[in-house]
């Protein structure tokens, strides 16, 4: 595979991964993305024994002088390429709510139907929040404010997100709902 264009903001990475203590789900692996053509956030967050950890985060940029067909193929390429480094359990992409730029909603659309590709790709499941249910799932506020999510999502995680770009703030958002949703379902016995 060749270099692909994204950069990596945070990189935390487990030397381990813990096993579950009685009372608690297996732990669980989630990839947020904040689908975009030109910038396309990620964040991989990890929920062991009740705790969130931050694993990766950053934004996947393309050239707007490239062709939309470039573009699309370097977010598919990046995104498998995460999917890959990460072994992440399931993947969250933002629903695309509302959008009062057509083209702005053209080109989200495009991305966002990239990133479903590739999390089919790889039969992961597949969470679909509207941006209310990542504030919800963040904030307990579906209309909580941008600066209120990134302020919890640093809470959450136990981390400075100083300086990183709103659209890794978002992806990590994503996870940490993807995270908790996991968590939330019913747990199947084994015999």
């Amino acid at each position: 595979m060749r270099d692909i264009p994204y950069v990596t903001i945070l990189v935390v990475r487990a030397k381990h991964v813990k096993r579950s203590r009685p009372g608690y789900h297996e732990p669980v692996i989630a990839l947020g993305i904040d689908p975009g053509t030109a910038t396309c956030g990620f964040g991989v967050v990890a929920l062991e024994d009740g705790q969130l950890r931050l694993i990766d985060a950053g934004c996947v940029r393309t050239q707007a002088k490239e062709t939309d067909a470039q573009r699309l193929r370097q977010i598919h390429e990046a995104l498998r390429g995460l999917i890959e480094q990460h072994r992440p359990d399931r993947v969250g992409i933002e629903r695309l709510f509302f959008q009062r730029n057509v083209q702005t909603a053209m080109a989200v659309g495009q991305a966002r139907g990239i990133a479903l590709l590739v999390a089919a790709e790889h039969g992961l499941r597949i969470d679909e929040p509207t941006p209310n249910e990542v504030k919800q799932a963040v904030c307990g506020n579906g209309a909580a404010e941008k600066g209120q999510v990134a302020t919890m999502v640093e809470r959450l995680l136990a981390v400075s997100l100083a300086g990183v770009a709103d659209d890794a703030t978002d992806a990590l958002a994503i996870a940490i709902g993807s995270c908790y949703r996991a968590a939330a379902e019913p747990r199947v016995a084994t015999a």
